[in-house]
């Protein structure tokens, strides 16, 4: 094929999902074999019947704050061992990455740190993140040069977009970050077709550029992530003759979801299961419904299940004008994580969704927290079928109080009201 990277982005929707379904409990059961915190994740759970998404949904999400408490907490065991024995103690996959990766020293080709830190794995396999796809849709192709401005120490991101290329027959400049002025010399030079890193370094390369009097008229496409993206930026590089597309994903996934030239959301990739749910729980939300991106990957090396992103985004109906087939994702649309102090006391969005489990006739709910520096004041707006049952806003009130231990008004709004924003604590306290 020319038009897409492979076949499988032209796949009937149902049988991708029957093949994600169908390849899910081999791999579950191969990762809890040979990654001790998918075994502890999935103790109890009968692995042969997670086979849907409601199967899938049964298991709780895990969220990267969990992740990194569990790395930290088998560091602080090693630690200790050592110092007991005088040597270093515990198995890489336990002592450095929490128990999550498959493989350690060897098997793995690098090893990069997030903030935390927290510790990833990269094997040996081809395009282990799964960007050679999202560089595809951008109009990258064999036989040409990728300037890639993604960092190339701690993190991953440099190496994520150099294999990717790689994988689909470019040869990579690693260029990295910094140094504006040779970076413009170095283009000048190289005359790439393409440009890998954020959209901000390249506005700063073609700013330096101008001031150097230096054309570079070579560059006709990019694959941008880790910032936003809007229209305007899309336009100004458009006006120079570069055609910018977005490409999302983790340090922990990989590639989760990458922009055609139809320009019409963010298609999801392949190889993942990708639900949105309802931040501080573990329900999916119907789709179109804006709500956190929880992800299961099959990736052999470091298999995670029911990953929570903290980033929060929705499904969009149909498909892709562009022809490929999976479904689409809004992009990027905030944190999951609204997590706020009130009156000295932390308030969880888990908190909320708790208040809203006790009650059947509670659809939905949102906290809003307003007042002036030092008086704050925290209302609680339900959505609510009909007219509330009487005694309804004080039985919601002495729970917002057991939950929170804060007092909070009770106000009910009609079913749809509420922002599809995936809002579940909003802060419109003033600052100033």
């Amino acid at each position: 094929m020319t038009e897409y990277f492979d076949a499988l982005e032209v796949r009937d929707q149902a049988q991708r999902e029957a093949d994600l379904f169908a390849a899910l409990p081999a791999a579950l059961t191969a990762a809890r074999e040979r990654a001790p915190a998918i075994a502890s994740q999935l103790q109890d759970v009968q692995v042969d019947r997670i086979t849907s998404r409601q199967a899938l949904a049964g298991i709780p999400v895990l969220r990267k704050s969990e992740l990194l408490q569990r790395q930290q907490a088998q560091r602080r065991q090693a630690i200790e061992q050592r110092a007991q024995a005088g040597t270093a103690a515990g198995k890489v996959v336990e002592r450095v990455f929490g128990g999550f990766s498959t493989i350690g020293w060897g098997d793995a080709a690098r090893v990069f740190a997030s903030p935390g830190p927290l510790y990833e794995p990269e094997s040996k396999r081809a395009d282990y993140w799964r960007f050679g796809r999202a560089l595809y849709a951008a109009g990258f192709r064999a036989n040409t040069l990728l300037y890639n401005c993604f960092s190339y120490h701690f993190t991953p991101a440099g190496s994520m977009f150099e294999t990717a290329g790689l994988a689909i027959g470019c040869t990579v400049f690693p260029g990295g970050v910094g140094q504006t002025e040779m970076q413009v010399s170095t283009i000048h030079d190289l005359q790439p077709e393409g440009y890998a890193g954020t959209p901000s370094f390249l506005k700063l390369i073609l700013e330096k550029a101008d001031e150097m009097q230096i054309a570079l008229p070579s560059l006709k496409r990019a694959l941008f992530s880790g910032e936003a993206f809007p229209p305007s930026l899309q336009n100004w590089f458009a006006q120079r003759g570069i055609h910018g597309y977005q490409a999302y994903g983790t340090a922990d996934l990989g590639l989760i979801a990458y922009e055609s030239e139809a320009r019409d959301g963010l298609i999801i990739g392949e190889d993942i299961v990708l639900e949105i749910v309802r931040p501080g729980t573990n329900e999916p939300v119907p789709d179109g419904e804006v709500g956190e991106i929880v992800v299961t990957t099959l990736n052999p090396d470091y298999p995670l299940l029911r990953f929570g992103t903290g980033d929060l985004s929705a499904i969009m109906p149909g498909h892709s004008a562009c022809g490929r087939t999976n479904k689409r994702i809004r992009g990027w649309m905030g944190r999951a994580d609204q997590t706020t102090k009130v009156r000295g006391m932390f308030v969880h969005p888990e908190q909320v969704a708790r208040i809203v489990a006790r009650f059947e006739e509670v659809n939905k709910a949102r906290l809003v927290v307003s007042g002036e520096t030092g008086r704050d004041e925290m209302t609680l707006f339900v959505e609510v079928d009909g007219a509330p049952a009487a005694g309804l806003q004080e039985k919601l009130g002495n729970v917002v109080r057991e939950e929170t231990k804060l007092r909070a008004v009770i106000v009910f709004v009609g079913v749809g009201e509420l922002a599809n924003d995936g809002k579940v604590i909003e802060d419109s306290r003033s600052y100033e």
